[in-house]
């Protein structure tokens, strides 16, 4: 498995990567934090980033997409979203994080979650334990 990151900045492959034996399951983490990064290490087209932002569904799609072909893997998953304290928006309120997830040939799922303004740290844990979530919901399927 591989996974994409941008709000969470590395802490969901380093959760995946804490147990001895990982390299088992685990290839790669991406933390593309730019969006120049979305586009030059996921493939995200910039015309959809310029279009619906960084923190969508359609960039969290690509993102996992672009995850799972280009690390060549099965499982990937991907985050974005807004963890402030700053940068929210009333479109985009802090706490917006977008996920995706996809398992080679089925296709890509998406989640939207709004936690709310917990804090930076908060909606950062938050988010890498709905990335644990969905990946392992993913591999059982």
């Amino acid at each position: 498995m591989a996974v994409a990151e941008s709000c969470t900045g590395g802490l969901l492959a380093g959760l995946l990567t804490e147990l001895a034996g990982s390299s088992d399951n685990f290839d790669r983490g991406f933390v593309t934090y730019s969006n120049e990064a979305k586009h030059d290490l996921l493939g995200v087209p910039r015309d959809m980033l310029a279009d619906y932002g960084a923190v969508s569904e359609p960039v969290a799609r690509a993102m996992a997409e672009g995850c799972l072909n280009v690390a060549g893997v099965d499982l990937a998953a991907s985050v974005t979203g807004v963890a402030g304290p700053g940068g929210g928006s009333a479109m985009k309120p802090v706490g917006l994080v977008h996920f995706g997830a996809a398992r080679r040939g089925r296709g890509v799922i998406h989640e939207v979650h709004r936690f709310g303004d917990l804090g930076r740290g908060e909606i950062r844990l938050r988010a890498v334990e709905t990335a644990m979530n969905l990946l392992a919901r993913l591999a059982t399927a």
